[in-house]
């Protein structure tokens, strides 16, 4: 991967390099470099498929993070493309016209934790939370207890418990620890 990377360097200005395994690297890309690096690594390099798009919410830095893994079949290797974007009316472009599965990918992430991908097909149709009204639930600020207590009843005869303390009286019910 190191030297597909040091060929790549300068024409597409790559970022940080983190190699997980002989077969699998990831290396970190301003948003704008996504496109032209996508098509040069399908078109040339022969990374001839999406496995799978991705985020994660880092709340305290105010961005997420989106994971494209692509891969090379004929050589059997995978790399990941890290984009980083602000959570603040979080846009990135599509590319259901590089792959056409990338549509499916981006109407979740546009579902789950509301980042737009504009001009990709059906992307504001309800895919999973049909007439969801809330915050989108995979953001780390969409409080699940909160949501929980105000929609869902509590069944008579549930009790709540610590979940430490729980485990302390199963594994010590005489109380010896």
């Amino acid at each position: 991967m190191q030297d597909l990377y040091k060929k790549l360097k300068k024409q597409f200005s790559l970022g940080e390099l983190t190699e997980q395994r002989d077969d699998l690297a990831f290396i970190t890309i301003e948003k704008d470099k996504l496109r032209p690096l996508l098509t040069h690594l399908r078109d040339v390099e022969g990374y001839s498929h999406l496995v799978l798009l991705t985020a994660v919410d880092w709340l305290e830095e105010g961005i997420f993070q989106l994971t494209y893994l692509i891969s090379n079949r004929t050589a059997a290797k995978d790399i990941g493309l890290r984009v980083m974007i602000s959570r603040d009316k979080a846009t990135m472009e599509s590319i259901h016209d590089i792959w056409p599965t990338a549509a499916t990918y981006q109407r979740e992430l546009r579902e789950m934790f509301g980042i737009d991908f504009p001009d990709s097909p059906r992307v504001n149709d309800d895919f999973i939370l049909e007439g969801w009204n809330n915050i989108p639930p995979y953001r780390r600020d969409f409080d699940t207890l909160k949501y929980s207590t105000e929609n869902f009843a509590q069944r008579p005869g549930r009790e709540t418990k610590d979940p430490a303390e729980h485990m302390k009286q199963q594994l010590y019910p005489d109380g010896a620890e």
